[in-house]
């Protein structure tokens, strides 16, 4: 009997040493997670994160006038024939996305159980612009000429870079990281990560002037 006792009690102590030394199966999760995610990010290739859909009317008004120089004396004399104006509406679609294709461990930070993902840099393009002709409307007086289609063309270029300037306005790097952290921490939960030491960020934060710097227009015919 006390033989029986001993080996189940020598039993008892190999199991609870074996428990020990056995690393946990979360922290083995992170240790091998990393190869995997990189491969699965990868994948991602471009990950388009926000589609923007732009309204907006160009307008424009001019009086004819005479300008001159008498006597070194410059003038600047409207003439009494009325102002042209023309109300332009143009549709735009601007569209964000990350470019995962060049993810590696580089973008990876591991703390223990905690990780950073540091995203590549958004890229934002400016993906078409139509103008509605039928709603396209002018006024121009009876004694003024009509407005030239490279008037009108002048016009739309000046709407459309009016349009690529307000984009920085639009939250497009912030609606790039929200869509990437929706993709990313699921991912890295099946991996075995908690929610809470997960962190999804850029390697900085994207001033205005940044965003105009990344914008592309990649419209067909431009």
């Amino acid at each position: 009997m006390s033989r029986i006792l001993t080996c189940f009690i020598v039993l008892i102590s190999l199991l609870s040493c074996s428990d020990s030394e056995q690393p946990s199966h979360n922290n083995q999760l992170t240790q091998d997670s990393i190869p995997k995610l990189i491969m699965q990010v990868q994948k991602s290739a471009k990950l388009y994160t926000a589609e923007i859909k732009v309204h907006k009317i160009i307008t424009h008004d001019d009086d004819l006038k005479i300008k001159g120089s008498i006597l070194q004396q410059d003038f600047d004399i409207p003439l009494p024939l009325g102002s042209r104006k023309v109300a332009i509406p143009m549709d735009a679609t601007v569209k964000a996305y990350i470019d995962f294709s060049e993810f590696s461990e580089k973008n990876v930070k591991r703390d223990g159980e905690k990780i950073e993902i540091i995203l590549p840099d958004p890229q934002v393009e400016l993906t078409s612009t139509r103008i509605n002709h039928d709603d396209v409307k002018k006024h121009v007086p009876l004694l003024r000429s009509n407005f030239s289609d490279k008037e009108l063309a002048d016009y739309s270029l000046q709407g459309r870079k009016a349009i690529v300037n307000d984009i920085p306005k639009m939250g497009v790097v912030k609606m790039a990281q929200e869509s990437a952290t929706r993709m990313l921490v699921p991912m890295l939960q099946q991996m075995g990560y908690e929610e809470s030491n997960i962190t999804i960020t850029f390697r900085k934060d994207f001033t205005s002037k940044d965003v105009l710097s990344i914008i592309k227009i990649n419209i067909e015919g431009k």
